[in-house]
């Protein structure tokens, strides 16, 4: 696997290994992608060249073909207003007499010898004049096609433009047709102008461009009669034995597309075909080439160019394999070393090799790793230890989960169920509820509580192993935040006997509903309570008076803080009451959390929350208070895809002796609350020791 070379290091003779597999494996995917990414490029180059050549010439065509569709269309409406000029000399009184038209038509005027015959017929189809190249013929001349012209433009009344007047090439000629109208609009008869078809009025041959190998210009009717062409010999020749054109035009009579002025153009296998209609006489302009005979010098160029591409891949490939062999050295060598770590190799260790760059970094880390691994090894058994001991030991059962199986337990936890730790772990987390139902409506509860707040909390019926309910009040929060698919940590904390003494009048009696707290009786017995002990500590050991007064915090039982919520009502009237009775309970939660070991909580009603710590010294309720506040602000509730900025005035009032009633502790904490909302909201104000009425004023 490796070879042998001599190298001058410290007099020793060392060994220099071939790369591994990784190098030889990232040399071919070089060499891979250096192919790929040249014939992908010269093939994309390539595309987009001839791409971009039959665009063009796209362009070019179409503009020609519509260029060259006005210009007929020009002569044409030329024409017309000719004839419509020598029409309107023509009197009702003419139309009668033979002679009369004749010297009209021999005066010389100018619309006379623009045509190569005329004809004027009356409104009842007889022919009066007959004028072929400046003489007058025999009525009986005039062709069943011409008679026919004129017929339709007596019916219709508008001017037309005839199919073509077929005969020998030379001779084939257009009719142009104008009615001859009374005042009132009544057809009075007709007069016919006809063109030679390559007169210079209409189609000279000096329109088509001369015929080139690889493109065609072609004029032809509506049902593909051709008038015009770059090969004179094709002329009055039908379209469908045109290659390429005859494709195009059978797809349009297909279409049964009117025909305009706009040019449109077609790639067909071989052929680029662009068409222009000239919509009076019905004909189309089209422009018909060969792409392969285009794109030939461009195709030649290319197979050129791909030659120098290969070999020029081909000598920056052997540089590249070169190069990433000779830097690859260090590497190897590292690889070699790296090996000797894991497992540790008996004996003494070889040197480490000599680099810079990523390499040099490299053999920094694994020697500082080979130093730190024993310790880290250390570290992380004790963390597992005091992870289990905090496991095994904590008052409140603990419960991590992922992907919806139980991953770790406590041993309260595993108390509480009735199982041990080894027949819970890994186990799905559906067989600790009692049924599928329980199990779908508690997950829904818990999406929505980490959608609204982040975390979950609420009480939980669970299946103990013997199949007899453990309620639980449960509080869940993501291992990573804002994320539950790392896991989530639940702690439990079993409520069945508080459940049970729910059930009774009494209970009901002093406690809300919605948050399960003290209500407002419940709060003033207890606080009755408390303020009838400390009067009976002060009968039996009356304090000293001292002539000076006492520091802030000194000489209470305790302080109340009176909390009214900021800006709930906007939770009410944005999102429902029912979002609003969530709040509610959710800051009941935060609020039972934060002081359950050192006091207790209730609600007045509405968003009005009492707070009693015993005991407690001003300066650390003062603590509370803040940490109760900034808990408040913090927490933003998320309802209907919108989320609500709450806060919360505290009052804060301390017992003492200036206040040894309940109504007046709570009238005092209230006027502290109140004068915390008048000073700005979110905020902590306390209240006056020496008045048992309220907070100081300014």
């Amino acid at each position: 696997m490796s070879a042998h070379g001599p190298v001058r290091s410290e007099g020793d003779v060392q060994r220099w290994p071939l790369p591994g597999p990784l190098v030889w494996q990232l040399v071919c995917l070089a060499l891979l992608a250096m192919v790929l990414s040249g014939v992908v490029s010269a093939w994309l180059l390539a595309r987009s060249a001839g791409q971009q050549a039959l665009e063009q010439l796209q362009s070019q065509q179409t503009d020609e073909v519509e260029m060259v569709a006005r210009l007929l269309a020009s002569k044409i409406e030329q024409s017309q207003k000719v004839l419509r000029t020598l029409a309107a000399g023509i009197t009702p009184a003419m139309l009668d007499s033979p002679a009369l038209l004749q010297g009209l038509l021999q005066q010389g005027l100018p619309a006379v010898p623009f045509f190569d015959a005329v004809q004027v017929a009356r409104q009842d189809g007889q022919l009066r004049v007959n004028l072929r190249n400046g003489r007058f013929e025999s009525l009986a001349g005039v062709e069943p096609v011409e008679r026919d012209a004129l017929r339709r433009t007596l019916v219709s009344g508008k001017p037309m433009v005839s199919e073509l007047v077929a005969g020998r090439a030379s001779e084939a000629r257009v009719l142009f047709t104008m009615p001859l109208l009374r005042s009132d609009g009544a057809v009075l008869g007709v007069v016919a102008g006809a063109l030679r078809l390559q007169s210079q009025g209409l189609l000279p041959a000096s329109m088509a461009p001369p015929q080139r190998g690889h493109s065609r210009l072609v004029v032809f009717t509506r049902d593909g009669t051709i008038l015009l062409h770059s090969d004179p010999a094709r002329t009055q020749t039908l379209v469908r034995d045109e290659p390429g054109l005859a494709q195009a035009h059978a797809r349009w009579l297909a279409e049964a597309q009117p025909i305009t002025g706009a040019g449109s153009t077609q790639r067909l296998p071989g052929y680029i075909v662009s068409m222009a209609g000239i919509p009076l006489p019905q004909w189309m302009v089209a422009r018909v080439t060969d792409s392969g005979a285009v794109l030939a010098p461009l195709q030649e160029a290319q197979r050129q160019a791909w030659w120098l591409a290969t070999a020029s891949m081909a000598l920056l490939g052997a540089l590249v394999v070169l190069t990433m062999l000779w830097l690859a050295q260090p590497l190897a060598h590292l690889c070699e070393r790296a090996q000797a770590l894991w497992p540790p190799a008996p004996g003494p260790a070889p040197d480490w090799p000599r680099a810079g760059g990523e390499v040099g970094a490299l053999v920094q880390v694994f020697q500082y790793l080979e130093q730190q691994r024993a310790h880290h090894q250390q570290q992380h058994q004790a963390l597992a230890g005091r992870f289990q001991a905090i496991l095994e030991h904590a008052s409140v059962g603990i419960v991590i989960t992922r992907g919806g199986r139980l991953k770790v337990l406590g041993r309260q936890a595993c108390q509480m169920l009735g199982y041990t730790a080894q027949e819970l772990q890994g186990q799905p987390a559906r067989i600790l509820y009692p049924s599928e139902a329980d199990y779908a409506e508690l997950g829904a509860r818990v999406q929505a509580g980490f959608a609204a707040h982040g975390a979950f909390e609420g009480e939980v019926c669970f299946r103990r192993k013997d199949a007899s309910p453990v309620w639980a009040r449960v509080q869940g929060r993501a291992v990573q935040a804002h994320s539950m698919r790392g896991g989530t940590v639940w702690i439990l904390e079993d409520i069945t006997a508080l459940r049970a003494a729910r059930q009774h009048g009494a209970w009901a009696a002093t406690h809300d509903s919605l948050t399960q707290l003290p209500n407002r009786q419940g709060l003033e017995q207890r606080l009755h309570l408390l303020l009838a002990e400390r009067a009976q500590r002060l009968s039996v050991a009356p304090p000293v008076p001292s002539p000076e007064p006492a520091p802030a915090g000194q000489g209470c039982d305790g302080v109340v803080l009176f909390l009214d919520l900021d800006h709930f009502s906007v939770v009410n009237d944005v999102a429902g009451h029912g979002a609003g009775d969530d709040v509610l309970r959710r800051v009941a939660g935060l609020v039972q959390a934060q002081v359950r070991q050192i006091g207790w909580a209730a609600r007045l009603g509405g968003d009005q929350f009492v707070v009693v710590l015993p005991g407690c010294t001003l300066a650390h309720a003062q603590v509370v208070a803040e940490q109760l506040r900034a808990t408040v602000q913090a927490w933003a509730p998320a309802y209907q895809g919108r989320s609500f900025a709450l806060g919360v005035s505290i009052g804060l009032v301390v017992l003492d002796t200036a206040r040894d009633q309940v109504q007046s502790v709570l009238h005092a904490a209230d006027m502290a609350c109140y004068q915390a909302k008048r000073a700005g909201r979110n905020r902590v104000v306390v209240g006056d020791r020496h008045s048992p009425h309220g907070p100081d004023t300014p």
